[in-house]
């Protein structure tokens, strides 16, 4: 098992930054590609961003490209979303995920473990 806690969120005005993390706990020592969803109130939860476990691959949702930066630190457990000019469309819960097959990707299904999710606001 793995536990995954998110931390970091809160309430921006529109163009500002939030870096939100996520520390695993538990079963850490196996090869899992993490990810980034979020969730906003009456939608589906929403592919972010998602990364290896060696961090050479990355992957974006295209409303997030060249604004979010995925990271990881694996001597930490610890993952990483840079998000700058922010959006009142960005507002949503922001859950991390782990996937046990280090595939990561939007597809949700893949992902093991999931975190309890940081709200993140973005006023206009």
């Amino acid at each position: 098992q793995v536990q995954l806690a998110e931390s970091g969120g809160g309430l921006v005005q529109a163009g500002g930054s939030l870096r939100l993390s996520c520390a695993a706990s538990g079963r850490t020592g196996y090869r899992y590609a993490m990810g980034w969803f979020r969730q906003a109130p009456g939608n589906t939860r929403e592919f972010v961003a998602s990364i290896s476990w060696s961090g050479r691959r990355t992957s974006y949702v295209d409303s997030v490209k060249g604004r979010f930066t995925i990271s990881r630190d694996n001597a930490k457990n610890s993952l990483y979303l840079q998000m700058d000019s922010l959006k009142p469309e960005d507002t949503a819960i922001y859950y991390c995920a782990a996937d046990s097959g280090d595939l990561g990707g939007s597809n949700s299904e893949i992902y093991d473990y999931w975190g309890q999710g940081t709200q993140v606001t973005v006023s206009s």
